[in-house]
């Protein structure tokens, strides 16, 4: 439900405005001083405020600065005092709109309805920047994502070539963006290849291009990702699954700077720099003869590994409280708190995915924990993969101890119908207990929805 905020020292205008707005199904919350308001504006999820500008305590125009720095949410100031020159200092401080007392009820419900609109667009704006930045972050403390960081601003500027390599799901993708990012190449294109992706008989076309008819599909001239990242950068990820002859063919493109298209004569020149990354031991690879010893060295004149998750735990708080906000704006709901004892639950377990398990794992938890998430929580909704000794026993767990154990489940269905309640739950809070939104939303019939309610007891807490 949309919520406004009333900051004004009349109680009859916070009380007349209040009857209009929640006439018109919006959640009100009114202060009679700005530093009362502040607080609001901190601890609660806040869509627009009605601001005046004569108070006591604190005005109007000094409240409207202050909240610049901590939201933005936006602001119609109002006043009984009102001229051109507050106005336009209202407008110069931020503000969406000026209203004067006594106030038109037409003017102020379409200048509500509008401010809406604009704080929603701005939010949706966010979350598109944010869709389409381009790199996140590496976080991390410890020794080894400190050597990292050190040696990507060593080597980002030149054009040596790096091998990344790491477990899955370590973010080996990640250091080669930043490499690419701090590189002098980063206003040319970043091209990323799957080399485990591609089958064997295509990735010569994928990396090289074809000419028009070189294989009965090629109905047309193909440019290859060598031509594509052309005064850019080549990120070859799990190239330890490059067939030997991509192999070969990809040996002469970094000796000579030129390629040549399937079925095609002419040599093409490219300048492109290669980052390349895999998840195996590719000197136990060479031994085994599935991967060629020169193209090695030509691949790693700089080595960077990542390490796993389980060998930098002390991360893990700083990488979580980061994946909770994010998730947390992503959903547009307040950011919830990861207690200390969730947090020492969340480095017990062992992480075979690595980073990518661990925003799963947090994704899940924010939706279906409560407003703090507890190491209940984590025992409850942790992948069921658990290492033995990693957990307490049942009846710890019952009762809320903080031991990675999922045999408080009887069956598997026991543990679906737990975790369906809690989603459902959360969806209908989420909507304000809008049953037919939350039905839309979650892809069943509205009575179904009604059914599921029934069945698991659930009830709207206000």
């Amino acid at each position: 439900m949309t919520t406004i905020l009333i900051i004004d020292d009349e109680r009859p205008i916070r009380s007349s405005l209040r009857d209009i707005l929640e006439y018109e199904d919006y959640k009100v919350l009114d202060v009679d001083n700005g530093l009362e308001g502040l607080e609001v504006l901190k601890k609660e999820k806040i869509d627009l405020v009605l601001c005046d500008i004569k108070m006591n305590k604190m005005d109007g125009m000094e409240v409207l600065t202050a909240a610049q720095e901590i939201t933005d949410t936006p602001f119609i100031m109002i006043s009984g005092h009102g001229t051109i020159e507050t106005a336009v200092e209202a407008a110069r401080r931020g503000a969406y709109d000026f209203l004067e007392k006594p106030l038109d009820l037409n003017r102020l419900l379409i200048t509500v309805r509008n401010a809406l609109e604009k704080g929603t667009l701005v939010k949706e704006t966010k979350v598109l920047k944010k869709k389409v930045s381009k790199t996140k972050e590496i976080l991390g403390a410890s020794s080894g994502i400190r050597l990292i960081k050190e040696t990507i601003e060593r080597v980002a500027p030149t054009d040596a070539r790096v091998l990344v390599t790491g477990e899955n799901g370590s973010g080996k993708e990640l250091v080669a963006r930043w490499l690419h990012e701090k590189s002098n190449r980063s206003t040319s294109p970043l091209v990323e290849v799957n080399c485990a992706a591609i089958p064997s008989e295509l990735i010569e076309s994928e990396l090289f291009g074809h000419e028009k008819g070189s294989f009965t599909s090629a109905v047309k001239q193909r440019i290859g990702k060598f031509e594509q990242a052309n005064n850019g950068t080549l990120f070859l990820d799990e190239i330890g699954d490059m067939s030997l002859s991509a192999q070969a063919k990809v040996l002469r493109a970094l000796q000579e700077n030129k390629i040549t298209r399937v079925g095609g004569e002419k040599e093409i020149d490219v300048n492109v720099r290669v980052i390349a990354a895999t998840n195996k031991d590719l000197l136990k690879e060479i031994d085994a003869g599935n991967f060629r010893m020169d193209l090695y060295h030509r691949l790693s004149v700089i080595l960077i590994h990542v390490p796993s998750l389980n060998e930098r735990s002390d991360d893990i708080p700083l990488i979580a409280t980061s994946f909770c906000e994010e998730i947390c704006g992503d959903y547009n709901i307040p950011t919830k708190e990861i207690t200390v004892q969730a947090m020492q639950a969340l480095q017990a377990l062992p992480w075979t995915g690595n980073i990518r398990e661990l925003r799963n794992m947090i994704e899940r938890l924010v939706i279906l924990s409560d407003k703090k998430i507890t190491d209940r929580d984590v025992s409850l909704y942790a992948n069921p993969s658990k290492q033995p000794g990693a957990a307490g026993n049942v009846s710890e767990a019952k009762n809320g101890g903080g031991g990675f154990e999922f045999d408080v489940f009887e069956s598997f269905q026991e543990f679906k119908d737990h975790a369906e309640k809690e989603y459902i739950n959360f969806k209908l809070d989420k909507n304000a207990w809008n049953v037919s939104k939350t039905a839309d939303e979650i892809g069943i019939q509205r009575s179904h929805l009604y059914h599921k309610i029934e069945k698991f007891g659930l009830k709207r807490v206000d």
